[in-house]
């Protein structure tokens, strides 16, 4: 067997397939590995380097996608010849200093708040249910699907968002989309464009920027204690209110029932609907969960929307509306002509994920991990940071909002933050006018590791020169 013994660094940005595949191509460069020579087997290489079996062959795939390695029939993988001229040109183009254009600064930590924790997820089951769907099917998933989305994943988010959130509906009040922003848009469509916005300020950029690139007329309402301010808000001239009871985003205020309750009477004294944005409430580290405001909802007022990315993976870009009676029947009406716009295969693999129990598992397990993250991030800030900081929205969710006590501008937060190879994000583009006026800045903990943590807040410490 080719001896192939890299140092692979599993704290290394890039991943380890990755990793490998670049060492297996500078072996070839540098002749070490011959043109013609046989790659050991993806088991053996795998038992050799401790490795998954995958990793092992997405690495293999890479090489074959690249042109260094061909598979042949029933023999095995081997090195492909080639010209010594241009193999030369090709690595010395991978080794040249980038330009000044293509330079990014090189973060050590990433405290992004979209990211989760990948490591845990289960690809095993995951392909399982991809090959059931690909292969079970024959070929049916191929062709066009129901504009809202298959109707057996339907039902299966259904029973889900019951028994979870207390949301009540029929798989028929469903509609599945790429995103929220893919959802929103639709929405907007289906209320209409003679309706006023009200949005939470701060509050989620993303949808403020749908509603503003459509023309919708959109109002900020500030938050008080118990989320979006209901006094303002009837005051507003709004007739439609986009809020995160669940886990304000980005402050992390947790609605209460009566302000639930006041937003569910002022809808219905306009005339007006209250969009629920559920977007991270699985994940809850105090107390018992809150009931969605749509299960609360008789009415008919309140659209839910829910997403897979916090839960799941984002890149699956799978997340879902619950229309009240009377917005579905417009959308069948009006909207049948806008397609799918969720893969067939995602879909049927979710369906299948969930059904199985795999899902529910899953969460669960995420659930727990979170939670000792959470735990670890609050001891590690109080650790190092000491009373030099102020933690808000810590009870939920996959963020927080660390205020740090010493007149820095989040500019120089930010600034100084990454001089020290840690990224961490403003918290003023939540806010419509972009003004922050606290020393502020978010930060996301789902897709790092507890040794990831700790050695960020230290370089934070060091950043922010708190004692």
């Amino acid at each position: 067997m080719i001896e192939i013994t890299p140092l692979l660094e599993s704290e290394n940005k890039s991943p380890l397939y990755i990793q490998l595949s670049n060492y297996i191509k500078e072996e070839i460069s540098s002749g070490r590995i011959k043109p013609g020579e046989k790659l050991p087997s993806k088991r053996k290489l795998a038992e050799h380097l401790g490795l998954s079996i995958n990793t092992i062959q997405t690495a293999y795939e890479q090489l074959i996608a690249e042109g260094f390695v061909e598979s042949i029939l029933r023999k095995g993988l081997y090195i492909k010849v080639l010209e010594d001229e241009l193999t030369h040109k090709l690595f010395e183009a991978e080794k040249r200093p980038l330009t000044r254009c293509e330079k990014s600064v090189n973060v050590e930590i990433d405290f992004n708040s979209g990211k989760v924790d990948v490591e845990n997820f289960p690809y095993s089951l995951w392909k399982k249910t991809t090959v059931q769907s690909l292969y079970e099917d024959q070929g049916e998933l191929f062709n066009m699907g129901n504009p809202q989305g298959e109707l057996q994943l339907r039902e299966e988010i259904a029973k889900y968002t019951y028994m979870s959130r207390g949301v009540k509906c029929t798989p028929e009040q469903i509609v599945i989309g790429a995103g929220t922003q893919v959802l929103m848009t639709l929405l907007s469509i289906l209320i209409g464009d003679n309706m006023v916005y009200a949005l939470e300020n701060p509050g989620f950029h993303r949808t403020r920027k749908v509603l503003q690139d459509l023309g919708r007329a959109t109002t900020s309402i500030p938050l008080d204690t118990d989320g979006i301010n209901i006094e303002q808000l009837k005051h507003s001239g709004a007739n439609v209110v986009y809020v995160t009871p669940s886990h304000q985003f980005p402050v992390g205020i947790i609605m209460p029932i009566k302000r639930r309750l006041e937003l569910l009477e002022w809808a219905e004294s306009i005339h007006g609907y209250v969009i629920e944005d559920d977007y991270d409430g699985e994940y809850r580290y105090e107390g018992k969960p809150i009931p969605s405001l749509q299960g609360l909802d008789i009415l008919g007022k309140v659209v839910y929307m829910g997403t897979f990315s916090k839960s799941l993976i984002p890149s699956i870009r799978i997340s879902y509306m619950v229309l009240p009676p009377i917005l579905i029947e417009r959308y069948k009406e009006n909207l049948l002509l806008y397609k799918q716009t969720v893969s067939r295969l995602h879909q049927d693999t979710l369906y299948r994920f969930m059904k199985e129990g795999y899902w529910q598992s899953h969460l669960n397990k995420m659930r727990t991990l979170y939670r000792k993250k959470h735990s670890f991030f609050m001891q590690t800030i109080k650790k190092h940071l000491h009373n030099q900081v102020r933690v808000i929205g810590e009870n939920s969710g996959l963020h927080l909002i660390l205020q740090v006590n010493n007149n820095w501008t989040e500019k120089e937060l930010i600034d100084t933050a990454l001089q020290e190879g840690v990224k961490v994000y403003p918290l003023s583009v939540y806010y419509e006018n972009g003004s922050n006026v606290n020393s502020s800045v978010l930060l996301g903990f789902g897709g790092l590791s507890e040794k990831q943590i700790d050695i960020g807040i230290q370089l934070l410490k060091k950043a922010w020169q708190i004692d």
